[in-house]
């Protein structure tokens, strides 16, 4: 299997004893069996689907896009569309603040850029300690498909640097769907968008780098 296929669950994507179960399969006898509708890809003996439906999971290391809830004695409850909402402490910000003045670094309905620092039994915890989380101020936020965010992002990131250079724009994708664009003017977060929204729907073919091109090269044309 060379190539990205679409599966559904129950399916069986390969029938070979030396093959080893990914995420989302499982193994009966000698056949790697699809446990989500998504796509099958096989990197060396392993074999995983990358689905393309259902809820967002957080998992710890993954930057989110989220709002601001609540605002507690000890933190802030953000909305990052999950079950359950996540939790940001103030142990968590890198800068020494003052409870009494909380709200001036999030107040409720700000939008923020998170990194999931835990997932427990108490739930999401989120920390805003790495380079290029916080409140944000400016650009575009739209939210597609969580499911969709991989390939959106692309193998090594290919997908979403060759968006980033065909718009000029600084692109954070949160794994939750949620996806922030800021450029220079208006037109180039607009196409930025318009190009994610094109691989998010497309997600399901193969060949998709070479259609986004061929997509960036008809929006040239139509200038």
């Amino acid at each position: 299997m060379n190539k990205r296929k679409a599966v559904i669950p129950g399916e069986v994507i390969k029938e070979d004893e030396n093959s080893l179960p990914g995420e989302w399969t499982e193994k009966k006898g000698n056949k790697i069996i699809a446990l989500r509708y998504g796509l099958a890809e096989e990197v060396g003996r392993l074999i995983k689907v990358i689905p393309l439906s259902g809820p967002y999971q957080p998992r710890k290391g993954n930057i989110v896009i989220g709002q601001v809830e609540l605002i507690t004695f000890n933190g802030w409850i953000i909305d990052i569309r999950t079950f359950e909402n996540a939790f940001l402490p103030l142990s968590e910000i890198p800068r020494y603040i003052n409870k009494e003045s909380m709200e001036d670094i999030l107040d409720i309905g700000d939008t923020v850029i998170a990194k999931v620092r835990n997932v427990g039994k108490r739930g999401v915890e989120l920390s805003l300690k790495s380079r290029g989380l916080g409140r944000v101020e400016e650009g575009i936020i739209f939210k597609i498909n969580s499911n969709k965010v991989p390939r959106v992002i692309g193998k090594e990131g290919s997908m979403i640097n060759l968006i980033k250079k065909n718009t000029e724009c600084d692109i954070i994708v949160g794994q939750n769907g949620f996806i922030w664009v800021k450029g220079d003017s208006i037109e180039k977060e607009l196409l930025a968008k318009k190009a994610i929204m094109f691989v998010a729907e497309k997600s399901h073919i193969t060949g998709l780098t070479e259609e986004i091109i061929k997509w960036f090269e008809k929006e040239e044309n139509e200038k």
